[in-house]
């Protein structure tokens, strides 16, 4: 009788920072599970793994209590003009991803971009203006959504991922550092349903990380300079990074970018269709 296996990773909140606390986590999962630390990009991911005979459905719940500030950069660090970067800590945020190349195209319209004798704090806020001028934050049709930065920068239109994408291959084309984060929006109601997932960036300029929000400076223009340096509290950080390889290893492809569950039985990818999810929320007293 062949044993099947079932393996399913959750995404946990990967960050507590001076911006983001995660307290009182649970996981209510009938299958053996535990919390594994990836080596790249540092995220915490939940693996349940189940064997044979596998039950109908197979659930899990994680459910945590998240502290959020507004997260702002030291500008007046941010904006020194240090050497970029690019030994080997910072190589993941310097190369190509598989949607978010450095050469060809996405090198030839950073190279238009270029300012000199500029600080890279000054770069990355050309290629800001830059992406929010030309992008428009459109999911009609099809190939948003992907992250694609070629795509981005050829259509442009998308959603954030399209956004984010496109500026952080311009910004890593200029030699700048820069990295993909990705979570959850809250909303200003009490508690409620979260539709989808959101995602921003982050570059490294003076000896910092600076957040940036392009698709939501788009929606936004009056906040537009606040989202160049600065994020509002309403959002939960899940994991950071694209082209994913988990551990333990997955059978599939690594993942483009991880915010809904991912599944393989006996080794085969499960159909993201295939896979429910849900997120919500809900405002708790700060001394609870």
């Amino acid at each position: 009788m062949r044993e099947y296996k079932c393996r399913i990773r959750f995404e946990k909140v990967r960050r507590e920072d001076g911006w983001q606390r995660v307290e009182a986590l649970s996981i209510d999962s009938p299958a053996q599970h535990e919390i594994v630390t990836q080596d790249t990009y540092g995220n915490r991911l939940l693996h349940i793994l189940a064997h044979s005979p596998l039950p109908t459905t197979l659930s899990a719940a994680i459910r945590f209590q998240v502290t959020r500030r507004d997260q702002a950069a030291d500008l007046t660090r941010a904006m020194r003009d240090l050497p970029e970067p690019s030994d080997g800590s910072f190589a993941p945020y310097l190369r190509s991803d598989r949607l978010v190349p450095t050469t060809g195209r996405i090198a030839e319209v950073s190279a238009t971009l270029q300012k000199k004798g500029v600080s890279p704090y000054q770069q990355a806020h050309v290629i800001y203006e830059y992406v929010t001028s030309v992008m428009k934050y459109d999911k009609t049709g099809k190939g948003w959504g992907h992250g694609d930065a070629v795509y981005a920068c050829d259509i442009r239109r998308g959603n954030c991922t399209d956004f984010h994408s496109l500026f952080i291959a311009l910004t890593r084309a200029r030699g700048i550092p820069a990295r993909f984060i990705i979570g959850v929006p809250l909303g200003t109601e009490g508690s409620g349903q979260i539709p989808g997932y959101h995602c921003w960036a982050e570059f490294y300029s003076g000896g910092v990380w600076v957040p940036v929000d392009a698709s939501e400076a788009w929606k936004n223009p009056s906040r537009h300079d606040f989202y160049f340096g600065q994020l509002d509290a309403d959002r939960v950080a899940f994991t950071m990074g694209r082209d994913l390889a988990l551990e333990p290893p997955q059978r599939g492809a690594p993942l483009n970018y991880f915010i809904y569950p991912y599944a393989e039985l006996d080794g085969a990818p499960i159909a993201q269709e295939k896979i429910k999810s849900s997120f919500a929320y809900h405002d708790v007293s700060p001394d609870k």
